[in-house]
């Protein structure tokens, strides 16, 4: 059994498997963080202010003719109300998108009304048939798989690329950023828009008599490369020194915004994950990987990351826990003993389902083959 080890920089532990340490006791994850905002100028100041103007600059001249500049994704948490700010401040004429999938919490709901009706936003919510995607959640719940909301993100990008296309909107911004997302270990995520994959899972999965999923809202890998391919998408708050505390401020001071207690607790379902599913069957506590983003970025210190993770337990005690985890699971028609079931089953990844990566390793070299012969027909 590996020895436990927590880096001495950031708050990432063995409880991820993957994890690798320097002699110094640092890990990889802070390590190629750190790296990254580097390299790409993150934080704000210097060549990332002078992108971020030329950036708005671009956007408000090339959609001057459209009803929009731009298109947003809200989910009532931190990262995109701050962004739906940021782009009002500028001037930006912005269409705003949201995808309810049953799990909002009130909270969340009450967050996105505040933010559109004080900038007068336009909103476009998209409401899934509850039937089809319990089902879809239920077949996750059942995966084996770690990150269970591919169902709610693969619409939730759908709906954006779909909305884009209908009000000839060129521009998706949205709020992922590395200041707050640069740390996570890879076997958690798994690009959300592989629908060959969702497919998979379903099939293995479902119910006898599932609902079809012919009327649920997807995207196909090919149809999101070559049709959606002349859509530009934006993460704007890498061009900017992005503080989520700082962040949260200002919404709180000048929309009433509330916090939901933690990183995407916007949604009933990912708190459950985050909090029980992932914690119980991986051995691993996301907020960890959350709280060492802010470690890295500099906004709190490693004691304090280290005091948060443990406040965090006592704020949501066990039997506030399972007071969600009964919802859950009622919602989904699981039972106790179908919950045993799934946290006793073997823990999978991606690839013990089909999809697409042999496909977009194809078509990456396919292309890289095309850009030299053109290369040399050109000389």
């Amino acid at each position: 059994m590996r020895r436990y080890q927590i880096c001495n920089r950031c708050i990432m532990d063995t409880s991820d498997p993957t994890i690798r340490f320097d002699s110094d006791g640092i890990c990889n994850y802070c390590t190629e963080a750190l790296e990254l905002i580097s390299e790409q100028g993150y934080k704000g100041g210097g060549q990332s202010e002078a992108q971020y103007n030329k950036i708005i600059k671009t956007i408000k001249n090339n959609q001057r003719d459209k009803a929009y500049d731009c298109v947003i994704g809200v989910s009532g948490g931190v990262d995109s109300a701050f962004l739906l700010h940021l782009a009002h401040k500028e001037g930006l004429r912005i269409l705003a998108v949201h995808v309810d999938a049953g799990w909002n919490s009130n909270m969340a709901v009450s967050n996105i009304q505040k933010l559109c009706t004080k900038m007068k936003i336009d909103l476009k919510t998209i409401v899934i048939d509850w039937k089809i995607f319990k089902e879809l959640q239920r077949a996750y719940m059942f995966s084996g798989l770690p990150n269970l909301d591919v169902p709610q993100d693969h619409v939730f990008f759908t709906a954006l690329y779909q909305f884009a296309e209908k009000y000839k909107i060129k521009y998706v911004l949205t709020g992922s950023n590395a200041a707050t997302e640069s740390i996570l270990p890879a076997y958690l995520v798994y690009d959300a828009l592989d629908y060959k994959s969702l497919k998979d899972v379903y099939r293995k999965n479902k119910r006898k008599r599932a609902a079809s999923l012919k009327d649920y809202p997807h995207m196909t890998y090919l149809k999101k490369r070559y049709y959606y391919r002349h859509l530009k998408i934006i993460r704007l708050l890498n061009y900017i020194d992005y503080s989520k505390t700082e962040a949260m401020d200002i919404l709180t001071s000048e929309y009433g915004w509330e916090y939901y207690g933690g990183k995407h607790w916007e949604s009933r379902f990912t708190k459950f994950v985050q909090t029980c599913y992932l914690p119980q069957k991986f051995g691993f506590q996301k907020s960890r990987a959350h709280l060492s983003n802010l470690v890295v970025n500099g906004e709190i210190s490693r004691d304090e990351a280290l005091y948060f993770l443990e406040k965090e337990e006592r704020d949501y005690p066990e039997k506030m826990r399972e007071a969600d985890r009964k919802y859950i699971l009622k919602k989904l028609d699981i039972t106790a003993d179908d919950w045993n079931r799934i946290l006793a089953s073997p823990n999978k990844t991606e690839d013990d389902y089909k999809n697409n990566k042999k496909l977009q390793k194809f078509l990456k070299k396919l292309k890289r083959i095309v850009r030299k012969q053109n290369a040399i027909c050109s000389r």
